[in-house]
């Protein structure tokens, strides 16, 4: 099991064993030029709490990490900002990211396979903005209103939205073995590795994009939703 980072670790500690952190340390409104400055300083400079960082940051190199019940303090618009940063970096970067590298390997080739393969990846980018919407436009005014109101909408719980939780990143592995499996041999190797690499780490954000929501979010809400109940 990885070691927990700490709010005595310093920041640059966290990019140098993992540069994939570099994105998500971004969507708190943090930049580069640490020196030698501990989470816990960076974090106050940055008015971000550090509990909840450490908790997104320990969430996406530990699979196994369990946030601390202390994270019931966090507040919920913390939370749900950060969810919405991410939506935006999705959005507004990696899908046009991948895009564009599909777009240079397609060039290289002739292979039929490959606009099969641009077939499955457009519809998989329909889906993910429909769900994306979805969060945006139902699950977060939903999870809002419920703490700033202090009221239930009617038929809606945040079991819903569990209920309703689809596993994007797998249809991202099956179109990296889809790929890896059944590309016909004519294609630029540089193109097609790049576009395998852009895969595997949107495929992995995503993992861990699911599991801030199940593992943070959803708890939370679960448990002012039980209060307002009583």
């Amino acid at each position: 099991m990885k070691s927990n980072f700490t709010r005595e670790h310093r920041m640059a500690e966290l990019v140098l064993s993992n540069y994939n952190l570099l994105p998500i340390i971004n969507r708190f409104g943090i930049r580069l030029g640490f020196r030698d400055k501990t989470v816990e300083q960076i974090c106050k400079e940055s008015e971000v709490n550090p509990d909840f960082f450490l908790a997104i940051i320990n969430t996406y190199i530990n699979p196994d990490f369990l946030p601390d019940s202390g994270l019931v303090n966090v507040p919920v618009t913390s939370i749900v900002d950060y969810l919405q940063q991410t939506h935006r970096y999705y959005i507004d970067y990696n899908v046009p990211e991948i895009e564009r590298l599909l777009n240079l390997l397609l060039k290289s080739s002739s292979s039929k396979n490959l606009q099969l393969i641009e077939k499955f990846y457009l519809d998989y980018k329909v889906e993910l903005i429909e769900h994306i919407q979805n969060e945006e436009v139902k699950v977060f005014p939903y999870v809002l209103n419920l703490v700033n109101e202090r009221k239930r909408i009617q038929n809606y719980s945040i079991h819903d939205f569990v209920r309703e939780h689809t596993d994007l990143d797998e249809k991202l592995s099956d179109l990296r073995n889809l790929i890896i499996k059944f590309l016909e041999p004519t294609y630029d190797d540089n193109y097609c590795n790049d576009f395998l690499y852009a895969l595997q780490r949107f495929e992995d954000d995503l993992k861990d994009h699911a599991r801030i929501e199940d593992k943070i979010l959803v708890p939370i809400v679960a448990k002012i939703e039980e209060e307002l109940n009583d």
